[in-house]
């Protein structure tokens, strides 16, 4: 049975029913297997909705829903892929896809793409699945930071409200931090346990990225525009004490209980995080999701974020390639694609989902990510080698290390581009 190890692995986690209805006698029967790291409810309800519709119109080239998680996705991808046995059709996030399209693992998508899905995602999108010459992944869903917070503290600082229109300065978002701390209380709570993708991704805020091409090689830099946001919240913990440096440490999760009490006022989150708060906020808690200040520091900053999209991909050694797109245009029409994205809180790519009126609401601060979607890029790390290295042995324990106070600005950049060039020059070899 040729993918039964792949099956049998990413659904490691899952009921054993599910994993017995997921691998089937024969894998190579005909049957395309879908690999889906949805994990909420509604999304993977719409999933395997969608998978049934298709099943239903496509009796002759069907689909088998193949529960993932995200948490180890990328080694049982790996095992699958050196052993033959990887799903057809992938879902995955465009940060993952450098090393595997390296090792020929995935199919370029450009000869097989249909003009109606590659003229429905703008060209800034594509550029997050495009390295080395060839194109990865489709690029169908992407997730904005946004600041969460708590709406009558706000109202009661007498701060200005800021919009996707008119978003905050990280000059005027320090000032609204300093009003809304005292008496043991907290402007922001900034959560760090994992700080390297969030520090690059809004370093484009005030026209940096960390990581640039000099001489056609990949190499670190970590200059003024590239370390402002890293110093403001360095400050803000260690300095104006309007952020806590008990939060470092935490998940966006953990934040939640000192915001719902108030504790702390802002929390920078991811914006499906708003379900969650919505599903687990007391009664008559009021929140809001305001869009992360945009940089002032001159051409090039503005309110840019950079962006690891969700993708969906397909194995290069699946004899089914045309099948398998034709799959993947099926997920993404502009309909199907806006019931993904609202399954999983976040915000579609495509022109056409972007204007469905589901997501187009006031409700739960939706108008937010959909207005925030026009300034997201392709996160800088995209398609450098050697990225995953640098993030787990220099810059994750440096941010660490500089956010807590534990070392300065000179300490940090020299961890994050001494070390980490020697690191991007061994895989550019």
């Amino acid at each position: 049975m040729r993918r039964r190890n792949f099956l049998a692995t990413a659904l490691a986690a899952a009921p054993a029913a599910s994993l017995l209805s997921g691998c089937g006698d024969d894998g190579d029967d005909g049957t395309l297997d879908y690999l889906s790291l949805a994990w909420q409810k509604e999304s993977m309800e719409a999933n395997k909705a969608l998978v049934a519709e298709w099943n239903k119109r496509n009796p002759q080239r069907p689909v088998r829903y193949v529960q993932g998680s995200w948490d180890s996705v990328h080694d049982q991808l790996l095992t699958s892929f050196e052993g033959g046995e990887a799903p057809d059709v992938i879902h995955d996030e465009a940060n993952d896809l450098t090393d595997f399209a390296h090792g020929g693992y995935l199919a370029d998508l450009g000869e097989l793409l249909p003009d109606g899905l590659r003229n429905q995602i703008p060209e800034r999108t594509w550029d997050m699945v495009r390295f080395g010459g060839g194109t990865y992944g489709v690029p169908f869903l992407q997730e904005p930071r946004v600041l969460v917070a708590n709406r009558r503290l706000l109202d009661d600082s007498g701060v200005r409200v800021p919009d996707t229109e008119d978003p905050w300065t990280w000059d005027e978002f320090e000032a609204a931090a300093r009003k809304l701390s005292g008496k043991g209380s907290y402007g922001v709570a900034w959560s760090m346990k994992e700080p390297v993708n969030q520090s690059v991704n809004l370093s484009l805020t005030t026209g940096g990225a960390v990581f640039y091409r000099e001489d056609g090689k990949d190499v670190v830099r970590f200059d003024r525009r590239d370390s402002y946001v890293a110093e403001l919240i360095h400050r803000q913990v260690n300095r104006e004490r309007t952020a806590p440096r008990g939060s470092l440490g935490m998940s966006g999760s953990d934040t939640l209980p000192g915001f719902f009490s108030g504790q702390y006022a802002m929390v920078p989150l991811n914006f499906s995080y708003r379900q969650q708060v919505e599903q687990q906020a007391p009664d008559g808690f009021e929140w809001t999701a305001l869009p992360m200040p945009a940089g002032d520091l001159g051409p090039g900053s503005g309110p840019t974020q950079g962006m690891s999209p969700q993708t969906l991909s397909i194995a290069q050694d699946t004899k089914r390639k045309e099948d398998a797109m034709a799959f993947i245009a099926f997920l993404t029409q502009p309909d199907h694609m806006a019931r993904l994205a609202a399954g999983d809180w976040i915000v579609p790519t495509g022109r056409k989902a972007l204007r469905d009126p589901a997501l187009n609401t006031r409700k739960h601060d939706w108008r937010t990510g959909i207005g925030m979607s026009e300034d997201l890029r392709a996160s800088p790390v995209l398609g450098v080698r050697g990225y995953a290295e640098w993030k787990d042995k220099i810059a994750t324990p440096a941010f660490q290390e500089y956010y807590s106070g534990s070392i300065g600005l000179d300490d940090l950049r020299g961890k994050l581009v001494e070390d980490g060039n020697r690191i991007l020059a061994r895989y550019q070899r």
